[in-house]
Parts: C-alpha cells; sequence; structure tokens
C-alpha cells in the first residue's frame, strides 16, 4: 500500500506507542501530536509537534497547514473530544480511525464470539457509554457528509509496561510477601489479551485502505486464558511456587473497592471472546504471536529492572486484607 502521511494524536501509549512503531516499519510518514510528556520514546523519524488536544486554538496552532492523509485518535473520550476533531479535520484528511473500546459491546453479553454486529451498550461503565456516544456521533457525521471514519475497538491491550491484572504490582508485592492475592469471581471465565505488537499490526493494515472506511473493527486477537490461568503465569514470572489466591466475588469487590467496580462489572467479570475474522480478511498478517505466559514474563522483567516501575498502592493494598478478612470470616 501506498507509504501515508499519518497523525498519531497520543503516540506513546501502551496501544499508540507499538503502532506508530510499526507505521515506521511498514513505510509510513508518521506525525505524533501530544502535550511532549510521553511515557515512551518515539522511534527515529518520527516528528513531534506539541498541543493541547483538548484546546482547540492550541490544537490548530500546533497543525498548522500541515497536510496528512491520516489521523489515528487515541485521545477521544467523550463527544466535546470528537467534535473538536471533526471541526478541525472534516474535509482534509482521507482517513480519520477513531480507537474506541471493546468495552462497549453488550454487557453482560449474550453469546460469544462477540462480533462487529453485536449491540454497543454497557449500563455498568460511563467510560464505555461515552466511547458509544462518540461512535454514534462518527456515524452520523459518516452517513451525513462523508466523513472518512473507521472505529478500531480493542479489548485488554498491554505491553511490558503495563499489568492485565486488578491490582498491577501490589498483587505482585503481595505474592512476593506470600499474601493473598485476590482474583475476582471463581476465575474460571476467560479473558482476551492481547499484546500491543500483535495489535499493531491489525491497525497498520488499516492506514489508508477505503475499505476500511465506514467500517468498524475489532481487534484483539484470539488469546483468551482464564483469570485464574493469568495470575498463575503473573506468579510463575514473579518467582512465587505457591501463591495464595482468594476468589472473591466482583460484586463484593466493587463494595470493598468502588473504584475497581466499574470495570470489573462493565468488562473484566464476563468472558470475553472476540471473532476477528473481518480484521483477519482485510489484513491476513494479522493474528496472535504473543500469549501471556512470555507477556508475563515480559512484565516482570521490565519492572524488576527499575524499583522506580514498582509500585505498589496502598490503598488498594488495605482493601485487599479487608476483602480477605471479610471472605475468610464469612466462610
Amino acid at each position: 500500500m501506498t507509504a501515508q502521511r499519518v497523525l498519531f494524536i497520543g503516540g506513546t501509549g501502551t496501544i499508540s506507542a507499538s503502532c506508530v512503531a510499526d507505521a515506521v516499519r511498514a513505510g509510513h510518514d508518521v506525525t505524533v501530536l501530544n502535550r511532549g510528556s510521553g511515557r515512551r520514546d518515539l522511534p527515529d523519524g518520527v516528528r513531534e509537534i506539541v498541543g493541547n488536544v483538548r484546546d482547540a486554538e492550541s490544537l490548530r496552532a500546533a497543525i498548522g497547514n500541515a497536510e496528512f492523509d491520516v489521523v489515528a485518535e487515541f485521545l477521544a473520550f467523550t463527544t466535546d473530544h470528537v467534535s473538536l476533531d471533526l471541526d478541525t479535520f472534516d474535509g482534509r484528511i482521507g482517513q480519520y480511525i477513531f480507537i474506541s473500546s471493546a468495552s462497549a459491546y453488550d454487557k453482560p453479553p449474550r453469546s460469544v464470539p462477540i462480533t462487529e454486529s453485536t449491540p454497543l451498550r454497557n449500563p455498568f461503565w460511563r467510560y464505555s457509554r461515552d466511547k458509544i456516544a462518540c461512535e454514534d456521533l462518527l456515524v452520523e457525521a459518516y452517513r451525513d457528509r462523508g466523513f472518512p471514519v473507521t472505529i478500531v475497538r480493542p479489548s485488554h491491550t498491554y505491553d511490558k509496561g503495563l499489568f492485565p491484572n486488578m491490582g498491577g504490582w501490589t498483587d505482585i508485592a503481595r505474592m512476593r510477601a506470600g499474601k493473598p492475592v485476590v482474583i475476582h469471581g471463581d476465575g474460571t471465565s476467560l479473558w482476551t489479551l492481547t499484546h500491543s505488537r500483535d495489535f499493531a499490526v491489525g491497525f497498520t493494515g488499516l492506514l489508508g485502505n477505503p475499505l476500511a472506511i465506514g467500517e468498524a473493527y475489532t481487534i484483539t486477537g484470539d488469546h483468551a486464558p482464564s483469570w485464574n490461568q493469568i495470575y498463575r503465569w503473573l506468579a510463575d514470572a514473579a518467582g512465587v511456587e505457591h501463591p495464595d489466591f482468594v476468589h472473591i466475588a466482583s460484586e463484593t469487590i466493587a463494595v470493598f473497592a468502588p473504584e475497581e467496580g466499574p470495570g470489573l462489572l462493565g468488562d473484566k467479570a464476563h468472558t470475553a471472546l472476540f471473532d476477528n475474522s473481518k480484521i483477519k480478511r482485510l489484513v491476513p498478517a494479522f493474528g496472535t504471536t504473543t500469549g501471556f505466559d512470555k507477556g508475563a514474563r515480559e512484565i516482570l522483567e521490565h519492572h524488576d529492572a527499575d524499583p522506580d516501575r514498582q509500585k505498589a498502592d496502598a490503598d488498594l493494598d488495605a482493601a485487599f486484607d479487608r476483602m480477605v478478612a471479610h471472605a475468610r470470616s464469612a466462610g
């Protein structure tokens, strides 16, 4: 495919950093727009422009008269964010790729695997409802005036810097200290995990592809271990042979740690299996190459290499202690 001039809004996050790197490898001309305080380094050859993507004047001043074939939006979470993009880019680009979320699909799912035709509805999580509203606005713009949108719905995508488990490093610290680690539900529900390297292959295949205009794509891969297996792989990578796992209902966890409730009840508590046939038809190279057995080792090696990355959450740690005490007293 012809090289594209691509503007990434974001570009240094868990998903977007891998997409930037893969787009560069594919030969595209890549520019990244953000506040200049990114979490990950950019590859050689990427231009970086600094601006406030939440402020219309700052956004337009940063872009100026630059021309792009594709804008990839990784930082839009509300209709206000999307409306600003529509005002800024309508009529001057060939494709706008919006990163939505697979958590927007009907929860709890009535059937699996989930496909692009599964209804969008999540009564539990505001984040997901906001993404749905963004999609609605973009689809309306496509239907009314041909705004060239492509919608992408990733599920749980990670890299070496991001833990997929509820407690993150806090769980690792608890395992290594011999303390019980909480797993939601009975741990047997299946959860799709996608390494950002794999996601990026599917994403890059959409850049400048005319067949993707007006379409939505699930990009998740086919790797769906149980939560028990996910935690077991983390324990193995952490060098913990006999972790003490305690299973607690998601609804109970939401009581003891309310900030965890929406993401559990509106997403992780349910088995999530996806049909990736649509993206595979368009991008045959897409597939799962990194399972979480390997991914867990990458995460632990990355965090163990730098004590500054080993940040436990004291409040969540205390909440886990209360949950376990409650569960064991009730049992």
